[in-house]
């Protein structure tokens, strides 16, 4: 019964985002007053009934209602408690059905929270976000429905979750992610909104920002906890492969990082209107262009949730609508967006915009990596593979050229600056990145090499260049705290991003140079000698898990100087599926992190084992949360809130006149 009312509470929520999606944009047309004050009433119904269908599927599986197709066939028994919840959404349908959860959760937040924005406004922006829940509400009822019964015979056990998403990791990953990918429709719809009703100025920027930069944030947030993922639990040691689909999230991740400053433009000073509006359309189409990769079953990837064509095809159809739709209505818009106002070639605005161009490129460029193997199998002309070296080649050094821009930015002057003065500012903080980098060398591994002292220069240019920034900023003649709180949270956020950026570039160069792994033989007994640790294989033993049996190898590993520590990596067998799952063992450092992986048994004792010594890899994901933290402080800046009653005290006297 529960899951028929789940089922029943999908079609009710589609009813209302299709009222959703037409009545409050009629109303808009029409200067209808009750037609649009409908919105946000119908943007919360709409999110109660995603809500209770699925809390009804989450019940299916915590209940182990077999009877339903989706519990059968992705949960067991066995399965402990927190992996059966997270099992909803290990597969395509329940992870769809988060998706429009998600989505309605940031159409109801923008209802409750935008209430200050002129009512049209706000209209128009609810209605655009209720026609996107249409699409996927009909892509979920039509082709994906997560309620069908098993038929003809309900099993007693469930054919198990993917041991790869049986972990903490995949608790938490997947809605952190969505929760980015979707947040940009909230862009999307400020844009829309703005084209459809004409108001092309910076008001539309101003109330958009602050749901961009949390959208940002997230995705940050859950593009980094993706990578820690891959990397402890395929057993490879890796954290990123250019995987499609790890390259269907890093795209919007890309262009949304141009939108955030692009918005900062127009919002302040009014410029690149049309340049921030195509961002924000881009942004969106790459978040469904993702959700695309995923569910059409064009790739073959560990992230892949579906291989069914007619799930493509619809998922596709929509991502041409939508695109479509938008692109053609902004090129209509596009003549009322020129701008009078000027700056100079040396001056904040230029430099924002050439870091635009540069991720812009960069999201070309993953782009074309990405879609090209793709392209040609479709087109008959074989099977292409585009890797890593293609993406290193062309990518690095767009970050590279990106870096020196994000520390010259923030210290510059809006409208117009010069040479002279940039050379006063920042003489200083280049010479001390000079003077780093010549040492570094000499401080760590002893010899030089050219792309990680690259690194350090320019991480600790963009570093020291944004200390000197904050001195200048922060002095004040009533003390150091008077000045540190007289800057606005958002300028807080803007440094720890950038902070966290070159902390991130600096982890992914240094592992990729200095890592060191092996792959060998070893029986319990031996001893192996890896980048200055010794590690000893003790003995094997059984172990039983909830749901699995496993061969677990112990090691000792001994560094002079430093107390020895135990390392215990496990072969599982599941019960159920009777997979074979590799999980690595790890000594995590601030520094250094010792991995080690058991693989197949060679022999009667023997056995194939793979060890990692990584530098600065937890610096990757401490770089992410830094940027995500930015994200996150820059969005509590009260300029928001008082930005927002003026802009809609302003948009209320153009819409309707003076009372």
């Amino acid at each position: 019964m529960i899951p028929e009312l789940g089922h029943l509470a999908l079609i009710i929520a589609l009813c209302m985002a299709l009222s959703l999606a037409l009545l409050p944009l009629w109303g808009s047309w029409r200067n209808h007053y009750h037609a649009m004050s409908m919105a946000p009433s119908l943007a919360l119904g709409m999110c109660v009934f995603t809500a209770l269908s699925f809390t009804a599927l989450a019940l299916a599986f915590v209940g182990d209602d077999f009877s339903v197709a989706l519990v059968a066939n992705h949960s067991n028994r066995l399965l402990p408690g927190a992996f059966k919840f997270s099992a909803v959404w290990g597969n395509h349908e329940g992870s769809l059905l988060l998706w429009v959860l998600v989505l309605s959760l940031w159409t109801s937040a923008v209802a409750l929270f935008s209430t200050q924005l002129p009512l049209p406004v706000l209209a128009r922006v609810l209605s655009v976000m209720g026609f996107i829940s249409v699409g996927f509400l009909l892509f979920s009822l039509f082709t994906s429905n997560p309620f069908l019964r098993t038929l003809p015979a309900i099993p007693t056990e469930g054919n198990d979750l993917n041991p790869l998403l049986q972990d903490i990791g995949l608790v938490i990953h997947p809605p952190v992610l969505y929760m980015g990918y979707v947040g940009f429709s909230v862009a999307f719809a400020f844009a829309i909104a703005a084209l459809l009703g004409g108001r092309l100025d910076a008001s539309w920027a101003r109330w958009s920002r602050p749901w961009t930069n949390t959208a940002w944030a997230f995705l940050s947030l859950g593009i980094m906890l993706g990578s820690w993922w891959a990397y402890y639990e395929l057993g490879w040691g890796g954290w990123w492969f250019w995987d499609p689909v790890e390259n269907a999230s890093f795209m919007p991740w890309l262009a949304g990082t141009a939108l955030v400053h692009s918005l900062a433009v127009t919002e302040k000073r009014g410029l690149f209107k049309s340049w921030t509006l195509l961002l924000a359309i881009l942004t969106f189409s790459l978040s469904l262009l993702g959700t695309f990769l995923v569910r059409s079953g064009v790739l073959t990837s560990v992230h892949a949730f579906a291989s069914d064509p007619s799930r493509g095809v619809f998922i596709l159809l929509f991502l041409a609508l939508v695109v479509g739709g938008s692109l053609t209505l902004y090129a209509l818009r596009a003549p009322a967006l020129q701008s009078r106002i000027r700056f100079a070639v040396l001056s904040r605005e230029s430099l924002l915009l050439f870091n635009n161009l540069v991720f812009l490129v960069a999201t070309l460029t993953v782009l074309f990596g990405t879609l090209f193997p793709l392209l040609m199998d479709a087109l008959g002309q074989g099977k292409y593979s585009v890797g890593p070296p293609y993406f290193n080649i062309v990518f690095l050094p767009l970050m590279a050229v990106a870096m020196p821009m994000m520390g010259l930015g923030p210290i510059s002057r809006w409208k117009q600056d010069s040479a002279q003065r940039w050379r006063r500012e920042l003489l200083l903080p280049m010479a001390a990145a000079l003077v780093v980098g010549a040492l570094f060398p000499s401080l760590y591994q002893g010899s030089f090499n050219p792309a990680a002292t690259l690194a350090v220069v320019l991480s600790s240019w963009l570093l020291l260049s944004m200390l000197k920034d904050c001195f200048v900023r922060t002095r004040s003649a009533r003390g150091f705290i008077a000045g540190v709180r007289r800057q606005p949270l958002g300028y807080y956020g803007m440094m720890c991003a950038h902070l966290g950026f070159a902390v991130c570039v600096l982890g992914v160069v240094l592992t990729s140079q200095y890592a060191v792994e092996k792959d060998l033989k070893m029986s319990p007994g031996e001893q192996f000698e890896l980048a200055g640790y010794r590690f000893q294989f003790d003995e094997l033993a059984a172990v039983e898990g909830p749901n699995y049996l496993a061969e677990e190898g112990r090691f000792s590993v001994h560094r002079e100087g430093l107390p020895p520590f135990k390392l215990s990596p496990q072969k599982r067998r599941y019960l159920a599926s009777g997979q074979i799952m590799t999980e690595a063992a790890i000594d995590a450092g601030v520094f250094r992190d010792i991995f080690i992986a058991l693989g197949e048994p060679i022999g009667e004792h023997a056995w194939a084992v793979r060890l990692h010594y990584k530098p600065f890899v937890r610096w990757i994901w401490g770089g992410a949360i830094l940027i995500a933290f930015g994200g996150f402080l820059s969005v509590t800046d009260r300029r928001y809130r008082r930005a927002v009653r003026s802009g809609a005290s302003a948009s209320v006297l153009v819409e309707h006149g003076p009372a």
